[in-house]
């Protein structure tokens, strides 16, 4: 999946005058050292968002596939190496914060973790994605990391859907659960969560048909205030932060739910 990464902007090397062509070849052509560039972050994507099944790695930590996720805790942590550009899936009762270590998954933070959710008696997939936040070169590219999450978010949904292809053989009816995806960054306009339709769709929304979908009436599922049999889990397995207002707000043409922002995000 797309990443950012960052490379120093050479300053332009002038052209040499004719003086400088006509110098004796014996003078020294040792390079100086340049000190003090700026350092900008520059985008980096793999190519188009397709997904290769090759280049998926899954493991399964303590989970059991002939259980239903509306009874046994499950979620998905997926991360991306620049170095074999593969894929890794953990499949788990919680999120795989060991599979998040090191410096560059702290840098970047092109992690993708999500969760299945039962609220009122209805099946959902919350994916959760963090924009900004942590650390200021991920603000300067806030906007930049928005598209490129919703670029590669229909790859992550077909890696789900693959990784997890058991679970959703067993139970074909989560394949019509509702993908909420929310945008974690403390810029408002960034900060929110979009339905994303049902999960059979959303791993191959395109354009118009992603658009159409976001500017459906489906409203955030939220679970009961008091303790009952028909939400599970009871609370959140993914620590970012999720409180939402109650009102709907337009963005970019489509209907979707503005998050608050928060500068303290959780790492």
């Amino acid at each position: 999946m797309g990443t950012l990464s960052f490379a120093p902007i050479l300053p332009t090397k002038p052209r040499p005058s004719v003086f400088e062509q006509n110098q004796s070849p014996f003078v020294s052509r040792r390079r100086s050292k340049k000190k003090n560039l700026p350092i900008v972050p520059v985008a980096r994507l793999f190519g188009p968002a397709i997904f290769e099944a090759s280049k998926l790695k899954v493991l399964f930590l303590g989970v059991d596939e002939k259980k239903h996720p509306g009874k046994l805790p499950r979620t998905y942590t997926l991360t991306h190496s620049d170095i074999t550009s593969k894929l890794t899936l953990a499949i788990s009762q919680t999120i795989n914060n060991s599979q998040l270590q090191g410096w560059a998954n702290k840098l970047y933070r092109d992690e993708v973790v999500a969760e299945w959710k039962k609220v009122k008696g209805k099946m959902s997939l919350h994916v959760h994605c963090h924009i900004s936040g942590g650390h200021f070169l991920l603000d300067l590219c806030a906007r930049l990391r928005y598209f490129i999450f919703c670029n590669e978010l229909p790859v992550v949904l077909k890696a789900f859907v693959h990784g997890d292809g058991n679970l959703l053989k067993n139970y074909p009816e989560l394949q019509e659960a509702l993908v909420w995806v929310y945008f974690h960054s403390n810029i408002p306009e960034f900060n929110k969560v979009e339905c994303w339709g049902p999960l059979v769709e959303a791993g191959s929304q395109q354009g118009g048909t992603k658009q159409e979908i976001l500017a459906s009436n489906w409203e955030l599922p939220r679970p009961c205030p008091d303790n009952c049999d028909c939400c599970f889990p009871p609370m959140s397995l993914i620590p970012w932060s999720q409180e939402l207002p109650h009102q709907n707000e337009k963005h970019h043409g489509s209907q979707s739910t503005a998050a608050v922002a928060s500068t303290n995000l959780e790492t």
